[in-house]
C-alpha cells in the first residue's frame, strides 16, 4: 500500500473515530433518555441543536466521502481491516476525555488489533 493510500484510509478512519467521540460528548450533554413515542420529538430536538452531535454527524458524512475515495484506490480486503485503527483511537481518547476504563484485557485486545493492522498493511 502506498503512503498516500494509507493516509486516505487513516483520514477516513480518524474522521469516523472522531464522529463517535463527538456523538458521545453530545449525548453526555443531553443525558440519559429512553426511546418512546412520547419523548421522540424532545429528544430529536435536543440532538438537532447539540453542536457535538452535529459535529459528529458532519464527521460521518465527510468520512464516507473519504472512504469512497480510499476504496477507489485500495482493495476492500486491505482497507476494511484498517477500520480497526478506530478502536485503538477511540479507546485511548475515551479514556482521556471521558475517564472510561481501559483495563489489561482491553489493552491486550488493542495490542492484538495493532499487530493485525500491521500484518494486513504489509500484505
Amino acid at each position: 500500500m502506498k503512503a498516500g493510500e494509507f493516509a486516505l484510509i487513516l483520514c477516513g478512519v480518524l474522521l469516523n473515530a472522531f464522529a463517535q467521540l463527538l456523538l458521545k460528548a453530545g449525548v453526555r450533554q443531553i443525558g440519559h433518555f429512553d426511546f418512546s413515542l412520547g419523548n421522540a420529538w424532545p429528544v430529536a430536538s435536543a440532538m438537532a441543536m447539540n453542536l457535538p452531535i452535529l459535529g459528529g454527524l458532519s464527521c460521518y458524512v465527510v468520512s464516507v466521502v473519504v472512504w469512497i475515495l480510499a476504496l477507489s484506490r485500495v482493495e476492500v480486503s486491505i482497507a476494511y481491516p484498517m477500520l480497526s485503527i478506530g478502536y485503538v483511537v477511540n479507546a485511548g481518547l475515551a479514556w482521556l476525555l471521558f475517564d472510561e476504563a481501559v483495563g489489561l484485557q482491553r489493552l491486550t485486545g488493542i495490542a492484538v488489533i495493532i499487530v493485525g493492522v500491521v500484518i494486513v498493511s504489509r500484505s
